[in-house]
């Protein structure tokens, strides 16, 4: 009698796919505080600026919470890039170097003659 392969069964592909989601309640969390970093950089102009203990607030406000949206599942790119990527491998022969062409020196002048 063969034994399962465990990669296969349904059971396996479901808890695979739940351990790879994010907690709820820390997306949520995480997807509010984007959210509202982004709508408090675009309505308030200060918020846009800089400070002098944090640097550059958009970093802050917009920028690190959609990088931790993005962790929470564990850096994927989305599928369209994917698609859009392709095989990444050129068709055709492999390049080749070109060879130097031997070009006189013209530094110092051509045949001799003062420049």
């Amino acid at each position: 009698m063969p034994l399962s392969s465990s990669r296969h069964s349904p059971r396996s592909q479901a808890a695979a796919r739940l351990a790879s989601s994010p907690d709820p309640q820390v997306l949520r969390g995480v997807r509010q505080a984007a959210l509202a970093g982004l709508a408090l950089v675009l309505v308030w102009p200060a918020a846009r600026g800089s400070s002098e203990w944090l640097g550059w607030l958009p970093l802050w406000l917009v920028g690190m919470p959609w990088l931790a949206w993005w962790s929470l599942y564990r850096f994927r790119l989305p599928t369209a890039l994917l698609r859009r990527r392709g095989t990444g491998r050129r068709r055709g022969p492999q390049a080749r170097r070109r060879t130097r062409v031997a070009r006189p020196d013209l530094r110092h002048g051509s045949a001799g003659r003062a420049v």
